[in-house]
């Protein structure tokens, strides 16, 4: 069984968004579905790291790609927290080897019944275009709720482009920093960019993200 995880700080922000509110009414909730970072990110280049387990003392450490530039905050989690390695490990070892039809039948299954917005992935991407595919239906099969994504794996979101952005509930931006970044422009995909400052934010003329 698929392990949803309550909203953080930044996600619960999303409940005072005005044009969210009717996904929240009657007490929905918001959650996140959240895989290994690293292991699930096919696509990450400057932010590729992730958390290895020693096989002698079961200690966990970084370990960072060969072209990191800033180091994965989720990855950074799940070395320092026992439990978010274990949930997202579990969650990824669950779909990883599943077929489309079930990925979709697990996703659907497990959700929790007083879901109203889900973001995929605070840790991991969509690690195959199934697994994309299967987000896309699940989103389809509840219209009633809304789903969204910052996402690496954009080759999925342009193959799927006609299902992706014509299913009103389901709302994916481009994330800088991957593999196949000239696919964000070439396509004119929806993009956030990671920067290290508000200065260098405000210097590129980026509005800051507070809530999702």
């Amino acid at each position: 069984m698929l392990k949803y995880s309550p909203a953080n700080a930044k996600t619960e922000a999303l409940k005072e968004v005005d044009e969210l509110k009717p996904f929240l009414a009657d007490k929905r909730k918001i959650y996140s579905l959240d895989l290994l970072s690293g292991y699930s990110c096919p696509f990450a280049e400057k932010c590729l790291s992730k958390a290895t387990v020693d096989n002698e003392t079961g200690k966990r450490k970084i370990k960072d790609g060969p072209k990191t530039e800033f180091r994965c905050f989720s990855a950074s989690q799940e070395a320092l927290l026992p439990n978010v390695y274990k949930r997202r490990k579990h969650n990824y070892d669950t779909l990883k080897d599943l077929h489309l039809n079930d990925m979709i039948h697990r996703l659907n299954q497990d959700k929790p019944k007083d879901l109203g917005i889900l973001r995929f992935h605070v840790g991991g991407d969509f690690f195959n275009s199934d697994y994309f595919f299967a987000a896309l239906n699940l989103a389809m099969i509840n219209p009633d709720k809304l789903f969204y994504a910052y996402t690496k794996s954009l080759k999925y979101w342009v193959k799927y482009r006609e299902w992706a952005d014509n299913i009103d509930n389901f709302i994916l931006t481009a994330s800088r920093g991957g593999r196949d970044d000239s696919l964000i422009d070439s396509e004119g995909l929806r993009e956030t960019v990671v920067v290290f400052s508000e200065a260098e934010a405000e210097e590129k003329g980026l509005e800051i993200d507070h809530d999702d």
